[in-house]
C-alpha cells in the first residue's frame, strides 16, 4: 500500500505536546546522565536523551508505569515518534529511571529556569501546601512499637519451643539412625518464625534509633528514651508513615509544593515522611531563593503552617506572610476589621487581624486558587495518586519528575496561547 516507508514525524502534527517535549529536552543539559555511559563493550544503550523524552512525555500524559510506557511504544504514535521507532522494554525504562533518579530530579531546576526566562514566574505571591500521597506499601504491613514488643515475646517463646522440639527430634533420630544426621531436619515453621523475629527486631531497633535521635535534637538523654507504643514502622517501605487524609488513613508521604501566582508554576517541591506541614515552610522559601536567585514578595499558607517561628523567619527574610492561625469552617466568615492595629497584641493575634482586614482577606483569598488546582491537575487530571518507588530518596526523585512534568505543561500551554 505504501511505496516508501512512512515517516512518524508526518503523523505528529505541529503544536503537538510530543513535539514540545522533544524540543524542550533537546535544550536541557543531560551530562549528568550521559557521562555515566563509559562502557564500550556490549550492545549500545538507548540514547539517554531519547529515554528522558519518553519519561517526560509519559509523566505529562499520566503514563507513569514502565510497563504502560512500553505498551505505548507499540500502539501510540506520539511515543513511537519520541522513541524514533525504538522499542525499549519495560525493564529498560524502569532501570533508566532507577539508575538516574538523582539526575532526573535535577531536571526540575532546569525546566523551572526555562519557565522563569519565559516570563511565567513573577514571585509576587507564592502559595504553599502539601498533599498526602500513598506509598508503594500497605498500611496493613505496618506494626506499632507496642505490638512489636508483644510479638517479639511471642516469637521468642515459639523459637525456644521449636528449638527444644528440634533437640528432641535430634536425640530420637540419633537413637534410631546414629549420630550422622546433618541437622537439616528442623521443622519448616522454625525458619519462618526465626525470620519474622529477625525482621521485628530490626524494625524495633530502627524505631528506638529514631527516638534517640529525636531526644538528642531536643537536648534530652537518649539513653532514657524509648519510642511510644503507638510509634509505627512499615515492613515494605520503612521510610513511609501513616498519614491522615479526608478519606481516612493511608501509608504514605507528605508531598509539598510552592506555586507561583502568575501561571501556577511550581517553584519549589519536596517530599517528607512527616505528616505535619509546619516545619516545611521555611525550607521551601529557602529553596526558591536557591533555585531562582530571588525570594517571593509574599507567601500564603493555611493553618497547618502556623507558628510564631515561621512568621519570624519570614520576617527576617523580608517576605510578607499571610498564614492562617486556625482552621475555618466551610462557609464561616468573620466580619472585616478596620482601623489602627491595637497595642499589645500577640504575634498570633496580629496575624489573625491582618487576615481579617479587607486587603489581607483579598490577598489570602488567592491561596486556594493558586495551589489547590495544582494538586487537582496532578492527582485528578493526570492520575498520580501513588508512588511507584520505595524509600524517601526514590520517592523524592519521583515527585520531582511529577512536578517537572507539571511545569512543562504550563510552559507548553503558555507558549501555545502566545
Amino acid at each position: 500500500m505504501l511505496l516508501m516507508p512512512p515517516s512518524l514525524s508526518d503523523w505528529v502534527p505541529e503544536g503537538h505536546l510530543a513535539r514540545g517535549v522533544s524540543d524542550l529536552v533537546d535544550t536541557l543539559d543531560l551530562s549528568a546522565i550521559e557521562d555515566t555511559y563509559t562502557e564500550e563493550r556490549g550492545y549500545p544503550p538507548y540514547h539517554p536523551r531519547m529515554m528522558v523524552k519518553l519519561l517526560m512525555y509519559g509523566y505529562c500524559t499520566g503514563t507513569y508505569s514502565s510497563r504502560r510506557i512500553a505498551d505505548k511504544l507499540i500502539d501510540s504514535v506520539a511515543f513511537r515518534f519520541l522513541a524514533a521507532g525504538n522499542q525499549p522494554d519495560f525493564r529498560t525504562v524502569s532501570d533508566f529511571r532507577k539508575n538516574h533518579g538523582q539526575a532526573l530530579e535535577g531536571l526540575f531546576d532546569q525546566v523551572l529556569e526555562v519557565c522563569q526566562k519565559a516570563g511565567l514566574v513573577k514571585l509576587g505571591k507564592v502559595a504553599i501546601d502539601g498533599t498526602k500521597i500513598k506509598a508503594n506499601a500497605s498500611k496493613h504491613k505496618a506494626m506499632s512499637y507496642g505490638r512489636m514488643k508483644q510479638k517479639e515475646s511471642e516469637l521468642k517463646r515459639q523459637v525456644r519451643e521449636m528449638l527444644k522440639r528440634a533437640e528432641q527430634i535430634d536425640k530420637e533420630e540419633d537413637r534410631l539412625y546414629g549420630r550422622d544426621k546433618t541437622g537439616n531436619e528442623l521443622p519448616e515453621e522454625f525458619a519462618r518464625a526465626d525470620t519474622r523475629l529477625k525482621k521485628i527486631r530490626e524494625a524495633k531497633a530502627a524505631l528506638e534509633a529514631e527516638a534517640r535521635a529525636k531526644a538528642i535534637e531536643r537536648g534530652k538523654d537518649p539513653d532514657d528514651t524509648i519510642p511510644p507504643d503507638k510509634a509505627q514502622r512499615n515492613f515494605t517501605d520503612p521510610d513511609s508513615k501513616i498519614q491522615k487524609t479526608k478519606d481516612g488513613y493511608i501509608q504514605g508521604y507528605n508531598a509539598q509544593v510552592a506555586v507561583d501566582d502568575t501561571f501556577q508554576v511550581i517553584v519549589s517541591q519536596h517530599v517528607t515522611p512527616t505528616a505535619p506541614d509546619v516545619n516545611e515552610l521555611v525550607p521551601a522559601m529557602d529553596s526558591i531563593k536557591k533555585r531562582l536567585g530571588r525570594k517571593p514578595k509574599a507567601v500564603l499558607a493555611d493553618a497547618g503552617y502556623w507558628s510564631e517561628k515561621n512568621v519570624e523567619a519570614l520576617g527576617n527574610r523580608r517576605i510578607d506572610a499571610y498564614i492562617a492561625t486556625q482552621r475555618q469552617k466551610h462557609g464561616e466568615e468573620s466580619p472585616p476589621v478596620k482601623g489602627r492595629l491595637p497595642a499589645g497584641l500577640s504575634l498570633r493575634q496580629t496575624m489573625a487581624r491582618k487576615l481579617r482586614t479587607v486587603a489581607g482577606r483579598k490577598v489570602y483569598s488567592r491561596r486556594k486558587v493558586i495551589v489547590e488546582p495544582v494538586f487537582g491537575q496532578i492527582k485528578q487530571a493526570r492520575g498520580f495518586r501513588q508512588f511507584l518507588r520505595r524509600g524517601v530518596a526514590n520517592v523524592r526523585h519521583e515527585w520531582a519528575l511529577v512536578c517537572t512534568a507539571h511545569n512543562i505543561l504550563k510552559l507548553f500551554t503558555a507558549m501555545a496561547a502566545a
